[in-house]
């Protein structure tokens, strides 16, 4: 990354036109207090985990949503809840430098497409707004969440009592704070990602708020159709130039497909980002 493109990314970022996009490479260094594991967050760490440690057939390892289906049809939907609660809710985990990084600034608009409290964590001593994605659900058209915290609880609000002077951390596959509500399964995506093209999965302020910024994209897998249609979907309405796609060894497929939708691509990852933001500081 030249010292060029990187000065522009990061005055972006603290100006709060690049909006940080996390994705499980984010959690890379994020590991169990109890026994030292390291946190499932990427697609095939989380199948292992789902399954006892175990792999499953081919097909089903391709991504997590495929596998999450299968165990969603053989165990009921509430064993996927229950898995992930008890992976994101029930363990504590050493913190991402990821995050450290972003707590110490806190951006007025993140969006986590993990599923765990990390970022939640960041703004625990502060007022937020948080969005939370939400899947199949009856008697109602929106597929989110919102709610306020005041610095000490979460609770429920309508998109009209939105305090636009608060920072917003996005949740769009789910969280397991302050409710568990996730986007999981083939189905649930299916669902999510239906009403998001058809703007029902983003609120009103958001769509507003989103017009012409920029996107970093940072641990964020493009080699798979469920994280590419919803990471699209989000990020509608960017800049001409849509931001930054931060990946080593990218495949051809995620090459194309940034370089269709408006992304630079920048070979890197999080811990060389860090490392060049800890040498401008010491600079």
């Amino acid at each position: 990354m030249s010292n060029t493109v990187f000065s522009e990314i990061l005055t972006g970022l603290y100006d709060n036109q690049v909006i940080p996009y996390l994705g499980p490479g984010v959690l890379s260094d994020v590991t169990s207090k109890l026994n030292g594991t390291p946190i499932p967050a990427d697609s095939d760490s989380l199948i292992l985990a789902m399954n006892g440690g175990k792999p499953m057939a081919p097909k089903l390892m391709y991504e997590f949503p495929r596998a999450a289906m299968n165990q969603e049809l053989k165990r009921g939907r509430s064993f996927l809840t229950q898995f992930l609660d008890k992976t994101y809710k029930d363990i504590q985990y050493s913190r991402a430098a990821i995050h450290e990084w972003l707590a110490e600034w806190k951006p007025s608009y993140v969006i986590d497409i993990n599923r765990d409290t990390q970022l939640q964590d960041s703004y625990a001593d502060e007022e937020h707004t948080l969005i939370v994605g939400l899947a199949r659900v009856i008697g109602n058209h929106y597929r989110f969440k919102i709610y306020h915290y005041d610095s000490e609880k979460y609770f429920e609000i309508e998109q009209t009592q939105v305090d636009n002077k608060l920072p917003i951390l996005f949740k769009p596959m789910g969280t397991p704070l302050p409710e568990s509500n996730y986007v999981a399964s083939d189905a649930d995506y299916v669902d999510y990602i239906t009403e998001l093209m058809g703007g029902f999965a983003i609120p009103d302020f958001l769509k507003d708020y989103r017009k012409g910024k920029k996107y970093l994209l940072l641990g964020v897998p493009l080699n798979r159709d469920s994280e590419r249609m919803v990471m699209s979907d989000i990020t509608y309405a960017a800049d001409e130039h849509r931001g930054w796609f931060l990946r080593k060894n990218p495949t051809d497929k995620e090459k194309r497909f940034a370089a269709k939708i408006g992304f630079e691509l920048i070979e890197a990852d999080c811990a060389d980002l860090l490392e060049l933001v800890q040498t401008r500081r010491a600079a």
